[in-house]
């Protein structure tokens, strides 16, 4: 197989987010023949029945950005301001040491107070890549 007309070769830039037990979001800049760039934002949720991975994709070109990132802030914005704003919405984006300070490393009981938190994003890699 030549690796170098293999699709999944044209990521030059890779993050990836889990939330969740089952669920995983990848935000993958991609580069297309004609040496320009777009953005695809995949979902990535473990079938209940164990057997597989269900995907679903966004494609985002550089000329929707701006007006996509712009929506994209006013309905986040009308979901925390108008439809919940008693929601604490910085209750998963405490960082680890909040949660996790066990001596040399260990795993402390949980603090029932505080939810698990979410990983941090870190970049993927061809091997972690569930889709």
């Amino acid at each position: 197989m030549d690796l170098d007309n293999n699709p999944r070769n044209d990521s030059v830039y890779s993050l990836k987010m889990k939330a969740g037990k089952r669920r995983t979001y990848f935000f993958d800049v991609r580069k297309t023949k004609g040496e320009d760039f777009y953005l695809t934002l995949t979902e990535s949720t473990k079938r209940m029945n164990g057997d597989g991975y269900e995907r679903h994709k966004l494609f985002l070109y550089k000329e929707d950005f701006h007006r996509f990132l712009s929506h994209l802030q006013e309905a986040i914005d009308h979901v925390k301001n108008d439809l919940l704003p008693e929601y604490d919405y910085d209750e998963f984006n405490r960082p680890y040491d909040e949660y996790y300070e066990g001596p040399e490393g260990e795993m402390p009981a949980r603090n029932p107070d505080f939810p698990t938190p979410p990983p941090p994003p870190t970049e993927a890699t061809e091997d972690d890549m569930t889709w």
